[in-house]
């Protein structure tokens, strides 16, 4: 029997094997996320890596964006509290940010010289352009777990439909949005769990 023709069996998580693997592993994932690495964390995390499965990716990412804070960085410090505690998560955080912090300086300065370039201009509106789209699939994959969402298919796309509505339409506030809506998925989902 040829390896496309196993059954699709889920594969037990693995775990990092150290704080310096977290590091590193946050470093390299940092310094990969230009605009946006929504869809590399979660290829790397959940596809290489198998540190998590897709539907507890899920769960911390959407626990991510409610904090205060850029997404990933919160996702980085749940990732390595749940390995290592404090230790792991101040490692994963490490890595998100020692590195890249010296990128970012490096980039401001550049850009500080050239930002009136019209070559510049141009490959910034492209690469909003590419991030939009790289968030865009990440969705599309990741949708694939609302199959086993208690509250259903159907409710999780009219209340995403609601959210993108509500923000992107009518421009209202995200705490409006997220109380609103998420108010209402919790209360729908409580009872069936």
């Amino acid at each position: 029997m040829t390896q496309r023709n196993l059954p699709d069996i889920p594969v037990a998580p693995r775990q990092p094997r150290s704080r310096t693997d977290l590091f590193i592993s946050f470093t390299l994932l940092a310094l990969q996320g230009f605009g946006g690495v929504l869809a590399i964390v979660q290829r790397e995390i959940v596809e290489k890596k198998r540190w998590m499965t897709q539907q507890e990716f899920i769960e911390e990412w959407a626990v991510a964006q409610i904090l205060p804070g850029p997404n990933v960085v919160n996702l980085s410090l749940m990732i390595g509290g749940r390995y290592f505690g404090l230790s792991g998560a101040l490692s994963a955080l490490a890595g998100m940010l020692v590195l890249p912090l010296f990128g970012v300086l490096a980039l401001a300065l550049l850009y500080g010289q050239f930002a009136q370039h019209p070559g510049v201009a141009g490959a910034l509106r492209g690469m909003g352009a590419v991030a939009a789209g790289l968030i865009a699939a990440t969705g599309i994959k990741l949708a694939s777990a609302l199959k086993n969402n208690p509250l259903g298919l159907s409710t999780c796309l009219a209340l995403g439909a609601a959210c993108f509505i509500a923000i992107a339409l009518l421009h209202w506030p995200l705490v409006w949005v997220l109380l609103v809506l998420g108010g209402l998925g919790y209360g729908l989902a409580r009872p069936r769990l």
